[in-house]
């Protein structure tokens, strides 16, 4: 700087300034000002989800067009793309020295890309924020077929409402690349954010927002009506949800044949308290498709309607009723109708399923591969033995809690599932070690064994390991290690 005003000073004889470099300083000042113009009118800068008490809002140099008051909590923003530096050699003459080019700037584009694919949502609007590079490859249409937002605090409405209105910019009104939106645990997650989505988003097909408690049937109706290609549905815990249908709009529009209209496969009611046999009969009679469907801890169901969803849905592969404690031998009757379909079954803690219901599913799903009957008190070794010699593909087996399963049982299930891999024994006071041995003299794939509070000898669990070498034991006793 001193070398180029001494130079200006041997110019002029003067401390003044040549009408020259006046001239360099307003056309620069003037290129400046359309920079910054243009920037104003382009597109809307990426959704920024982060706290508003941050140095980089307070501080910030775009101009905010989204924000919000509210303090200690977060919130969507809107910023404008991050300025271009001015490059002229005069300023730089004036600037301190430019560091060296980071290493990661000197990554292609598709590298780039590839990083950002990993960071969730509202990672990737901050590095949105870096530069301007940045900024154009954080918007690259691959990124944004999944939206991904955790947290109680975080206003996830505002943020939904924000970032399909940026990812709507050159197809007004409609998002046709979002395929997936994940905000599970989002506590804050209310109708209005389902609604959002359902305008804007018509070819969604995975929808997640387990443990958002304050969404209801109405908004779930919307969804479903509005993404006719939505294919996975998680409402685990979402406990105002009692069952899944069209709108009315959309059923008299789609009558008569709009039980057939949605294309749900895969169905996760998890904890959804409040749901009873009519509202599994109206999901079994919209999702003709399903086939898989989670009902744990859904104590309100019985065995009518298991009944309800067999007659509709006859493609289940994968069902879950554990902790149904109102299902018993005639829920499992109706179940077995699914015959060979079926491959993963749970009826964990059911308490009324008996030898009965077990011999119903071996005798006509042959091709179960996944039982899970823990703490299912009224089976006995005559229900494991008929289940081993109808279903010797079954490679994963739970049967805790069980106290009448004995070593006669364990017997007959390994020399028929060779194939087994898992194996859960845990309080089974009837197991011995004489029973392990003869598991692992037969079935040597197994993967896992949980024989946690079991009465069995240390030289049994040794004998195990030396025939199951890629076999984790799960155990209480301290003198085997």
């Amino acid at each position: 700087a001193d070398d180029l005003r001494s130079g200006v000073r041997d110019q002029t004889g003067q401390h003044g300034k040549t009408p020259s470099l006046l001239k360099i300083q307003k056309n620069l000042a003037g290129r400046g000002d359309s920079d910054l113009s243009m920037r104003t009118l382009s597109t809307p800068s990426p959704a920024l989800i982060c706290p508003p008490n941050l140095p980089g809002f307070q501080n910030g140099r775009g101009s905010s067009t989204s924000s919000s008051s509210i303090t200690g909590e977060t919130v969507a923003m809107v910023h404008s793309p991050p300025p271009t530096r001015l490059t002229h050699p005069l300023i730089r003459l004036a600037s301190r020295p430019q560091k060296e080019q980071a290493s990661i700037d000197r990554l292609p584009d598709h590298s780039m890309v590839q990083i950002f694919s990993f960071l969730p949502t509202n990672q990737l609007c901050r590095c949105a924020r870096v530069c301007r590079r940045w900024y154009n490859l954080a918007w690259d249409p691959r990124l944004w077929r999944t939206i991904r937002l955790t947290g109680e605090t975080i206003n996830v409405d505002r943020a939904l409402k924000v970032l399909t209105r940026r990812l709507c910019q050159d197809t007004p009104n409609v998002c046709l690349m979002l395929e997936t939106v994940t905000v599970s645990g989002c506590r804050r997650l209310t109708d209005r954010g389902l609604y959002t989505i359902a305008q804007c988003c018509p070819e969604l097909r995975r929808l997640e927002v387990s443990g958002c408690y304050n969404i209801s049937n109405e908004a779930v109706f919307d969804v479903v009506s509005l993404c006719p290609n939505l294919e996975h549905l998680d409402v685990s815990g979402c406990s105002k949800v009692t069952c899944i249908s069209l709108t009315r709009e959309a059923s008299i529009k789609l009558s008569p044949l709009h039980g057939k209209q949605i294309s749900i496969r895969y169905l996760d009611m998890t904890d959804c308290f409040v749901l009873e046999d009519e509202g599994l009969h109206t999901i079994a009679a919209h999702c003709t498709q399903l086939t898989h469907l989670y009902l744990r801890r859904c104590v309100r169901l019985t065995d009518e309607g298991l009944r309800y969803l067999v007659i509709y849905c006859a493609s289940i592969k994968e069902l879950s009723v554990s902790d149904c404690r109102f299902v018993s031998d005639f829920g499992l009757r109706e179940i077995a109708k699914l015959e060979s379909r079926l491959r993963y079954l749970s009826i964990a803690h059911c308490g009324r399923v008996t030898d009965v219901g077990i011999r119903y599913v071996a005798k006509y799903c042959s091709k179960l591969r996944y039982l899970n009957a823990r703490g299912c008190e009224g089976i006995t070794d005559h229900g494991v033995e008929y289940l081993a010699k109808n279903c010797t593909k079954l490679k994963s087996l739970d049967i805790g809690k069980c106290p009448l399963v004995s070593d006669t049982g364990l017997e007959c299930l390994a020399l028929n599932c060779f194939n087994l891999k898992r194996l859960s024994l845990k309080s089974c006071e009837s197991i011995t070690g004489q029973g392990l041995q003869i598991v692992a003299a037969n079935c040597f794939d197994l993967q896992t064994l949980n024989v946690q509070d079991c009465e069995v000898s240390v030289e049994a669990l040794r004998f195990v390991k030396r025939h199951c070498k890629r076999c984790v034991i799960e155990h209480t006793n301290p003198a085997f290690f």
